[in-house]
């Protein structure tokens, strides 16, 4: 029997949960911060962007469901949108070595270029230690950190759990919205929705 494409959308999403058992911060605590190296060899805290608005997106280029907000442009425009506004946008990788969407520094930066994306930076979390801590259970899974270092929406990208790229066109993107709101000095209205995606590939 084949699974329909929001069955198999879920399913992926309930695999990520076998893998991570905290839920990660709540929404309106302090974010945890965190130091990772990017895929230039820079260190990126969190802390080192205070007073700033940081999106975390949880990534792995050969998931079907990220690769659709590449292949569709829909991830780089919000980059590129939100980074013209000042927003940082950092980009983590879980995937521990040898799972899938683990990539070194040099592979990650030809993908990078390829895809055009424009994120502040690709931060690399072998270990899975941040993405553990934040709770991330899927590519993607969204994280919106406001000025304060306060946690104010985590979860999916957009209300369209699929892999079709035709799907972006109607999609209602949480993320876009949330920093819509952040930056018109409103509070977030949506703050928590459940991400879908392929699981995190951290280490058994």
């Amino acid at each position: 029997m084949k699974l329909t494409k929001l069955a198999f959308a879920a399913a992926l999403g309930m695999a990520a949960f076998s893998h991570v058992n905290a839920e990660g911060p709540a929404i309106g605590s302090k974010a945890p911060d965190f130091s990772l190296a990017d895929t230039n060899g820079k260190t990126h805290a969190l802390s080192d962007y205070k007073g700033r608005t940081v999106v975390l997106e949880w990534t792995n280029f050969s998931c079907p469901f990220v690769r659709k907000h590449y292949d569709g442009n829909n991830m780089q425009s919000l980059q590129k949108k939100y980074g013209e506004k000042g927003i940082v946008w950092l980009s983590i990788c879980s995937s521990a070595k040898d799972k899938e969407g683990n990539l070194s520094p040099e592979e990650w930066n030809k993908e990078i270029a390829a895809a055009n994306a424009a994120s502040t930076a690709y931060l690399l979390d072998e270990d899975g230690k941040v993405g553990k801590t934040y709770g991330a259970k899927t590519t993607p899974h969204m994280f919106i950190v406001n000025g304060e270092g306060v946690l104010v929406y985590k979860g999916a990208i957009d209300d369209k759990p699929s892999t079709k790229k035709s799907d972006l066109k109607d999609a209602k993107n949480y993320v876009s919205a949330a920093l819509d709101e952040i930056l018109a000095g409103k509070k977030v209205s949506l703050t928590s929705t459940q991400s879908y995606g392929c699981s995190v590939k951290y280490a058994q």
